[in-house]
């Protein structure tokens, strides 16, 4: 069984980075198209960034385009959200997600493993 935990967030100001750490057991990331989604209070889940790295397939939602980078550690397999010059509008939980296609889709309910998520709050 997959299991997937989150790592790395917290209570930063705006302008500066944090990088999520999503930890993979009972499977290889490199197996899954890897998702990170985010839900802030009283919004839907919604995906931010995703890459399937046997296809090379990636996704950036256009609100982190140029800000937010998906790298992995294969030694570690693991996988890692590096968010640049965060904003107040990027507080929310994060969560990361596997999924067994090789196709990246936004849907949460397309993604089977999901971690227990991590708070971000940006303050201004």
């Amino acid at each position: 069984q997959v299991q997937l935990v989150e790592s790395g967030g917290g209570l930063v100001q705006a302008g500066d980075s944090l990088r999520l750490s999503c930890s993979i057991s009972g499977g290889t990331f490199s197996s899954y198209t890897m998702g990170w989604f985010r839900q802030a209070p009283g919004k839907e889940r919604e995906l931010v960034a995703a890459k399937n790295w046997i296809s090379s397939n990636t996704y950036y939602a256009d609100s982190v385009k140029g800000r937010f980078t998906m790298s992995r550690d294969y030694a570690k397999n693991m996988v890692h959200l590096q968010m640049n010059s965060l904003e107040p509008e990027d507080t929310a939980v994060y969560y990361c997600a596997a999924r067994n296609r090789l196709n990246i889709v936004a849907h949460p309910s397309e993604y089977a493993y999901w971690g227990q998520g991590t708070q971000v709050t940006v303050s201004s």
